[in-house]
């Protein structure tokens, strides 16, 4: 006789199962999803969890769909200068990744496929192209603005494996002597959101200027 826990389970749908992933992979890191584990967080066998998601990959394109979910919200608003907007986009993303880092190897490195999160892509684009952009053209500057903030929000959440604490807060033991400007420019921490809205202004600045052809 089949396992009752094996079919569609009364109270379960596909939202709390992704939730539970989203948890899951908060705690423990993607590398560790499965599944088997996934089915047991929820009490239920892991063929049930296809009823829902028809396979793992399906799950993880699932994760990436929920932190990219909240950017369709983020819409230029009237009068509103796309470089703004695109900083707003950008720092909204950056949020979401700093929110869940267990997803982020998965948003950077899973081509955007979905119908979810291609149906923001379009809607950014439509933005750009409103500005005066060419379609291919502002897919350019989408693309280059995305990979901006999935790069630093790696190198900002990212730690080495089995480490206790960030790459870049090991620097705080550095030799004054030995390195006197690298120690007084690290002096106040790492700083990241501030060296994120460094980066993204100058980057948005030279997309402007590319542009307008100066």
């Amino acid at each position: 006789m089949s396992d009752r826990r094996a079919r569609p389970r009364a109270g379960l749908t596909r939202e709390r199962v992704v939730d539970a992933a989203l948890e899951f992979v908060d705690e423990h890191g993607v590398a560790a999803l499965s599944m088997r584990k996934l089915g047991a967080v929820l009490d239920v066998e892991a063929m049930t969890l296809y009823h829902y998601v028809p396979n793992k990959d399906a799950l993880f394109e699932a994760l990436v769909d929920r932190l990219t979910a909240s950017l369709g919200d983020v819409l230029p608003e009237p009068g509103e200068a796309w470089e703004r907007w695109l900083d707003r986009l950008a720092r909204a993303y950056r949020a979401e990744l700093l929110a869940h880092p267990g997803v982020l190897p998965l948003a950077a490195t899973r081509p955007v496929t979905s119908r979810a999160s291609l149906g923001h892509v379009e809607t950014a684009l439509r933005v750009l192209a409103d500005a005066g952009f060419e379609p291919v053209h502002a897919l350019d500057v989408l693309n280059t603005v995305m990979t901006f903030v999935l790069g630093h929000t790696l190198a900002e959440a990212g730690r080495t494996p089995g480490a206790e604490r960030s790459d870049v807060d090991s620097l705080g033991a550095l030799d004054p002597v030995e390195f006197p400007l690298l120690t007084r420019a690290l002096a106040e921490g790492a700083r990241h959101g501030e060296r994120f809205g460094f980066a993204l202004a100058a980057l948005l600045a030279g997309l402007g200027k590319g542009a307008s052809g100066g």
